[in-house]
């Protein structure tokens, strides 16, 4: 059985002319000479490496589909009838006590001085990408409205074009960060933190002094890599003026706009778009604890780690350096996570797949605790979007990992609630949005709920913050009934017992035991007794 996609795929904007497809090579059984198009070979015969990103740019978010032979749709949640763990102390279980609404489902991270969120659940790294600037309006105020972690991804300052450097090249001014720091700040209760991500070029930029120095921020994150893709940060670059720009800034730009014959082909029209990407990082744990040391001097009280979907060896490295650094958090996201930008034959065939990375961190984490080594806390992501995979990632991985890092799922209601704000003002809400009501308070079943907190300034919140609050509350109610359903209080007092495996192969690859053999012992024993 072949797991690849075949060779067209909606995020490249290709397709299969025949509906008999060769599984390994993608292409069409039968290839005709006159073929019209339009698979992947066609269109990258002309198009060439345009047809390698999902598209278009800065409009779309992609995520890989490829299908794993094992992923958490091969884990069931178990329900019981009896019990009620993780009560408040002195709270005993009944019918009237033990009921989904007092499901406590926040959580907290953090070596020492821990960030809590409401519920257990963060923003991917929203960086450089057009989509991520263009919407991080909604982004912002809808995270820290819901009491949640947002991560301002890398690159954020290098593309600014107001971005202002010293002699230097140490950052003075960097407007569009400032931006996004002030929004989340603005709406921000007290529950989760925005964490500002760092790579070589921000490194260099002297990312990590101004964030101290502008904004006072105690928390950064130092980024490994991600899910969806095992290169640099990539975003796409419209004009030849601004891709030297940014080659000048140290920045790598494809195709070189410099040469002349790139800048004839784009005066031609041939070229339309230039590409500018990050440097790979290169770990060492010398390296690394140099980084951690001096990042501390600085001031930050807290600094977090996102790793992507590397080998064992860079997994065992992760969790091992973060636990001698004393990490706040490590971020571990797996294959194929969603990206603004990413090589789509990369997201789809590169990188261990969550599911199988979760399971190796766990026996990791196990083999840590072992042999008395503290485990950071952790967050997995890498394709969730819903409370049966929150619930699912939090038992699997009990009792190290306390949340679940959404990245496209969480972008998602920002998208909604902005698009439906555009609607009303044109007047043409569509039948599946203008079916619920005409105004903000008949379409959003929380919005009434925001007013009253906000008061006047309900109307500086954006509708794609109101769909993130709205959105994160869903999650927080199906999470809660799930939990409730397991007889769970409490995010602590979920466990692996929580969980069955439907086939044998996840067994083997998770370790929770076969839904034939799970609860075996004990219910044998209420049968026959000893």
């Amino acid at each position: 059985m072949n797991l690849s996609t075949a060779g067209g795929n909606d995020a490249t904007r290709t397709f299969n002319r025949s509906k008999n497809v060769v599984s390994c090579s993608g292409l069409c059984s039968r290839c005709i000479d006159s073929c019209r198009g339009n698979c992947e070979v066609f269109k990258s015969s002309f198009r060439g490496r345009e047809v390698i990103y999902p598209g278009p740019f800065g409009e779309i978010t992609a995520g890989g589909d490829k299908e794993y032979p094992v992923d958490y749709s091969h884990l069931n949640i178990q329900g019981y009838a009896q019990g009620a763990n993780g009560l408040p102390k002195g709270v005993s279980g009944n019918p009237d006590t033990a009921i989904f609404p007092a499901v406590d489902t926040t959580t907290e991270y953090g070596w020492t001085r821990k960030v809590k969120m409401r519920v257990p659940v963060f923003t991917g790294a929203l960086g450089s990408t057009e989509i991520a600037r263009k919407n991080w309006e909604h982004f912002a105020v809808g995270a820290a409205i819901s009491g949640i972690t947002i991560v301002c991804g890398e690159n954020v300052c290098g593309i600014d074009p107001k971005l202002e450097l010293d002699a230097k090249g140490k950052i003075v001014n960097a407007p569009d960060m400032d931006r996004r720091i002030e929004l989340y700040k603005r709406f921000h209760d007290g529950y989760g933190e925005i964490l500002v991500q760092m790579n070589v070029e921000d490194t260099r930029l002297g990312v990590a002094e101004y964030m101290r120095k502008k904004h006072k921020l105690e928390t950064l994150e130092l980024k490994w890599g991600q899910g969806a893709k095992c290169i640099g940060g990539e975003i796409k670059i419209k004009t030849p003026e601004r891709a030297i720009q940014l080659k000048k800034k140290g920045y790598i730009v494809t195709p070189d706009p410099e040469v002349p014959a790139i800048q004839q082909a784009f005066k031609a029209g041939a070229i339309k778009e230039f590409e500018r990407h990050s440097r790979l990082g290169f770990v060492s744990e010398e390296g690394f604890m140099k980084e951690i040391k001096r990042l501390r001097d600085l001031g930050y009280k807290r600094i977090t780690v996102k790793t992507g979907a590397y080998s064992m060896v860079e997994l065992a490295q992760a969790l091992k350096f973060s636990s001698a650094a004393k990490i706040d958090l490590l971020t571990i996201d797996g294959a194929s996570g969603g990206t603004g930008m990413s090589p789509w034959k990369m997201m789809q065939e590169w990188g261990i797949p969550t599911f199988y990375l979760q399971s190796l961190a766990y026996e990791f984490c196990e083999k840590m605790s072992k042999k008395k080594m503290r485990v950071p806390d952790i967050a997995i992501a890498g394709g969730f979007a819903m409370e049966d995979h929150v619930f699912k990632v939090l038992a699997m991985g009990a009792p190290y990992v306390k949340a679940v890092c959404m990245g496209r799922a969480l972008m998602i209601p920002g998208f909604v609630g902005k698009n439906i704000q555009e609607w009303i003002k044109g007047g043409n809400l569509p039948p599946t949005v203008s079916e619920f009501g005409s105004k903000p308070e008949e379409i959003f079943v929380c919005y009434e709920e925001l007013a009253e907190k906000y008061g006047k300034d309900m109307k500086d919140i954006p509708l794609g913050a109101v769909g993130i609050y709205t959105f994160s509350q869903r999650i927080k109610v199906g999470l809660q009934q799930l939990m409730a359903g397991s007889r769970n209080f409490s995010l602590s007092s979920i466990s692996r017992r929580d969980l069955m495996s439907l086939s044998e192969e996840a067994e083997n690859v998770c370790g929770i035991p076969y839904v034939m053999d799970a609860c075996r012992k004990e219910a044998e024993k209420v049968l026959f007794g000893k």
